[in-house]
């Protein structure tokens, strides 16, 4: 049994992971789909001061306060800046890292610096509070504003990512126009230190290719058990 923790992307909650969530439960693994302070059930404490140290705080204080040593992390998109920062910090603590169609941050880059300028163009559409990014108009009716502080900060790291030796990313190879996030799975299908998949869905995987995103899940905790077949050729 593998306990995994589930980040998800900017203005979401922990409700993106639903399907998931159960899928992974079926075969009895232990799962903390969380929300992030500021959004979704917790958007009532949304500030100028909630930043991404926040967010970290918020993952390494559910892997303290549930006592877990065996955290598989898993972030979509922005969630990619919260689990690096996560295992960074409690890397005793966490066996293998899911980017879910996510950033990958290196020490002083934030989520701003990572993408397109198409992405930095909508976190720029912040409400009139000043504290956070509006939805785009196609997300769920249960999106909120995300934290713009969180998008800005960059990531501080104080040791090497690669000490958790289990890396996986799974590339969403059917977005609507150009991907941000297609230089990084060219770079990484190149490193061997990291197993890296394509599927045939849009950026919200979960909702797109359910079944193929559990089954990576699922190989990240047991390789040989579960082999993950849905891929797409990247040029």
């Amino acid at each position: 049994m593998a306990t995994f923790v589930l980040i998800p992307g900017m203005c979401h909650g922990g409700w993106c992971f639903d399907e998931l969530t159960g899928g992974l439960r079926d075969h009895g693994h232990r799962v903390h789909p969380l929300t992030l302070t500021g959004l979704g059930e917790r958007a009532h404490l949304l500030r100028g001061g909630v930043n991404l140290d926040t967010h970290i705080q918020d993952v390494a204080g559910v892997l303290a306060a549930e006592d877990i040593r065996d955290a598989v992390l898993v972030g979509h998109s922005y969630g990619g800046m919260v689990i690096t920062g996560v295992a960074d910090r409690m890397p005793d603590r966490v066996t293998a890292l899911v980017y879910v169609d996510a950033v990958v941050p290196g020490n002083g880059d934030s989520c701003w610096s990572l993408v397109s300028d198409r992405e930095r163009q909508w976190y720029a559409d912040v409400e009139e509070t000043g504290h956070a990014t509006r939805p785009l108009p196609f997300f769920d009716a249960r999106a909120t504003p995300h934290p713009i502080a969180s998008l800005l900060q960059p990531l501080r790291l104080t040791g090497d990512p690669a000490q958790v030796r289990r890396r996986v990313y799974a590339y969403a190879a059917g977005w609507d126009g150009e991907s941000p996030f297609t230089p990084v799975y060219r770079r990484l299908r190149e490193d061997p230190s990291w197993t890296t998949h394509a599927l045939d869905g849009g950026h919200n995987l979960m909702r797109d290719a359910p079944q193929d995103l559990l089954k990576i899940l699922l190989d990240a905790v047991e390789p040989h058990a579960h082999p993950s077949s849905a891929t797409a050729v990247i040029p």
